[in-house]
């Protein structure tokens, strides 16, 4: 027996000091699994030493550590880079970034599109997020409840130092949009017309000052389904060319950052080969998705980006590998806004109102024609497509074919859903396949070289829709049951891909001295269960959320998160996340 103070029990002590230095290597050891690094390369078994926050060995794992993780031969893979994502309001009351991590995201981008909540003047706060509800599906009671009557920021500076003194739970990007950035320049007129020299000057000096902050880079929009407050276009859609690439510049004066843009009628290829020429930055844009080939053909758009690979210049479009499936009602009818039919409707600010136009049979004929299966727009013949998923007063309805009950009925599809929605106060739900579901199409997209999956538009159409779970759908549906992919390629489009084009520093690979940002998996079992309805925004707000099967870890930054399903924090006291300013962090 050793004595406490003698000289004996001295010398153990010495001695067990160097064992456990020795032998206590490692803050983690993940032991016994499958390694899919993310470079695409072939996978192998080994261990993962973590220190300190980053991956200190790989393969054999020699020496002891505080907390061991037994893999069990599960894949131990890179945490998922999402770069197309809306948090930027949410995460002022959702520090765990809910649905993200539970589908293996450890790192997002937000500022997408050209939106976001800085720069923002107080004057302006309503205009924003009345913005935000239009174009990008939020809840405007969300937002105010939220968000409260004090944000903590006006300047773009501010809203990170505020993200960062708050915390998140996994990584995060800015991108600085171009609609904030332009407001805050020009208040209202921002939707009504071109900016003058001295604006666009004000507004490279925000740009600048942003980068200079950490932004990853400047975003905009010219889409015309981006439609804000009272039916205007959002601010960025009023931009002519030379503003923009006036921004892109003070962008790539820094030295650094990437373009994103919603493409528009003045906002595409010859532009963005103009831009990148100038000044040698990458751009990636949305979407290249199936059905969406109003520029041309699927092989006159393969073309084009097989012409940009061969040269070499980075114009990397977005593809989505889930069919857009919007879940709408006519209280705010998103996906028809950009017609002129719906003109009355975006001036109608009050339920009352919209009602009232929905009642007015000269608006259902007018409503009926421009819609009417063979024209050539995009919903065209959407009353025989879109099924009931909301009807409170007789639920059996539900999941069935609108056009199948209106045809029982003996009315029409369209005064159907009308019928429905006013008898519900415009609560009444139809789902509706948008784009993207031909399926051999978007194979197509998926497995073209030099395209990006991305597009979940997580914190987005929160209400509308749910792809916040495209990484695990692509692991289980277009890997695993249909063989498009082998796990080690999705791995690294669901990693290292999005991390190097976005100039994300040390993540979306395994390798010694990378942060530990790892999730581990069952690749027979990973995938998205169906969506559900829940009620968990501010004011109680609603939103679509999906399980995820098959993710058993999420681990941010050598801090697990997330196991089997249940999260480990629960969005108080410290996070592991990190602000990546320039992607650095």
């Amino acid at each position: 027996m050793v004595f406490a103070g003698s000289s004996r029990a001295v010398g153990a002590a010495k001695s067990f000091s160097k064992l456990r230095t020795v032998l206590v290597n490692y803050d983690t050891i993940i032991k016994g699994g499958i390694i899919v690094d993310g470079t695409g390369g072939g996978r192998y078994r080994g261990d993962v030493g973590i220190r300190k926050g980053k991956i200190a060995a790989l393969g054999t794992v020699d020496g002891g550590a505080k907390q061991v993780v037994e893999a069990d031969g599960r894949v131990v893979a890179p945490g998922f880079v999402d770069v197309h994502t809306h948090y930027d309001a949410q995460l002022m009351w959702d520090r765990m970034l809910s649905i993200s991590p539970w589908h293996g995201v450890t790192s997002v981008v937000i500022g997408n599109c050209g939106f976001g909540v800085a720069p923002t003047r107080s004057t302006h706060r309503d205009l924003i997020l009345q913005t935000l509800e239009k174009v990008e599906g939020m809840s405007i009671d969300a937002l105010r409840a939220g968000l409260g009557e004090e944000w903590g920021f006006e300047s773009f500076p501010e809203y990170l130092d505020a993200i960062e003194i708050r915390g998140t739970a996994i990584n995060l990007a800015v991108l600085v949009g171009h609609t904030p950035i332009r407001l805050y320049v020009m208040g209202q007129e921002a939707t009504e017309r071109p900016a003058t020299a001295d604006e666009i000057a004000a507004m490279r000096s925000l740009v600048g000052e942003a980068m200079e902050a950490g932004a990853v880079g400047f975003s905009t929009s010219g889409s015309k389904t981006h439609v804000g407050y009272l039916g205007r276009p959002v601010p960025s859609r009023l931009a002519e060319f030379e503003e923009i690439r006036a921004l892109v510049g003070a962008m790539a004066g820094t030295g650094q950052g990437l373009f994103q843009a919603t493409v528009g009628p003045n906002m595409f290829y010859d532009e963005f080969s103009r831009l990148h020429e100038e000044f040698s930055i990458p751009i990636t844009w949305t979407a290249l998705l199936g059905g969406l080939l109003e520029s041309g053909t699927l092989e006159e758009h393969l073309a084009r980006l097989a012409d940009f690979r061969e040269r070499k210049i980075p114009i990397v479009p977005q593809v989505a590998c889930r069919p857009i499936m919007v879940d709408f009602n006519f209280r705010e009818p998103f996906l028809f806004e950009t017609s002129r039919v719906f003109q009355p409707i975006s001036m109608e600010p009050g339920l009352d109102g919209k009602m009232r136009v929905y009642r007015d049979l000269a608006f259902r004929a007018l409503f009926k024609d421009k819609f009417a299966p063979g024209r050539k727009r995009l919903l065209a013949g959407w009353s025989e497509r879109a099924v009931i998923s909301h009807f409170p007063p007789q639920p059996d309805l539900e999941e069935r074919l609108l056009s199948d009950v209106a045809r029982e009925r003996g009315v029409d599809a369209v005064d159907l859903a009308l019928d429905m929605s006013l008898e519900t106060d415009l609560a009444a739900r139809f789902r509706l396949g948008v784009l993207n579901t031909d399926e051999d199409e978007v194979e197509t997209l998926l497995k073209t070289p030099g395209t990006l999956i991305a597009l979940s538009d997580a914190g987005a159409h929160a209400s509308q829709l749910c792809d916040a779970c495209y990484s695990t759908h692509l692991l289980g549906y277009w890997v695993r049951e249909r063989g498009v992919f082998t796990l080690e390629q999705a791995i690294h489009k669901l990693t290292q891909a999005p991390a190097e084009l976005f100039g994300i520093h040390g993540r979306g690979r395994l390798a010694e001295g990378m942060a530990a940002d790892i999730v581990i998996l069952d690749p027979e079992t990973v995938g998205a269960q169906p969506l559900r309805r829940v009620h968990d925004l501010p004011a109680g707000a609603d939103r679509l959320v999906a399980d995820a099967t098959g993710i058993h870890l999420v681990m941010v930054n050598g801090t697990p998160i997330r196991r089997d399903g249940q999260d480990l924090f629960d969005g108080t006291g410290p996070l592991p996340g990190r602000l990546l300013r320039n992607g650095n962090g």
